[in-house]
């Protein structure tokens, strides 16, 4: 049975590109993004649960988060929590709701924040060269099993490089777009 499977391979890149955009989507840019708050946890009933599971976060402005705590017991362990994520936002307690009001980014922390988001980016490349030197060796070894023909084998990795090349450029280009949003607000 042949190993290489191109679905497979399109599947893993497509996914590394995913995991890219969640992580540039939880980079903090001068607006309001109810991602910003999904990394926190919160110590509530005696264990550590996502905020997402004891709240509700909503943008109601630009430049505010709101975050309706279901459970009034809960709200200074959802302010601990927020203040603990250390994402640079100072929560204010407004009976069940604790508001978060977004400071202006300064220049050295935009920098620092579009450096991260080429290390993601960086992450995400590694990540899609890994699938195609899977793909590679899975070629390589249905041609040793007489699987597939040489010209199979070179046809096939002519594709993997195509689809590396297309999903690299792909990471590039989120990354740079997520610079450029940083460095513009």
């Amino acid at each position: 049975m042949a190993k290489y499977d191109k679905a497979d391979i399109e599947r893993r890149m497509q996914g590394a590109i995913e995991s890219l955009k969640g992580d540039l989507s939880g980079l903090r840019t001068g607006r309001a993004n109810t991602s910003l708050l999904d990394p926190v946890v919160v110590e509530v009933y005696g264990s550590m649960m996502p905020l997402n599971q004891v709240a509700t976060v909503s943008a109601p402005e630009p430049r505010m988060l709101s975050v309706q705590v279901w459970d009034k017991a809960n709200v200074t362990a959802v302010e601990k929590g927020i203040a603990k994520a250390n994402l640079g936002l100072n929560p204010m307690i407004d009976g069940q709701n604790v508001r978060l009001p977004m400071p202006d980014l300064t220049e050295e922390r935009r920098k620092d924040l579009a450096k991260l988001a080429g290390q993601y980016a960086e992450q995400s490349k590694i990540a899609i060269r890994n699938v195609r030197r899977d793909g590679m060796e899975a070629l390589k070894e249905d041609e040793k099993k007489k699987e597939i023909s040489e010209d199979e084998r070179k046809r096939s990795e002519d594709e993997v490089q195509k689809l590396t090349d297309k999903y690299v450029a792909e990471a590039e280009q989120a990354a740079s777009a997520k610079e450029k949003e940083i460095m513009t607000q």
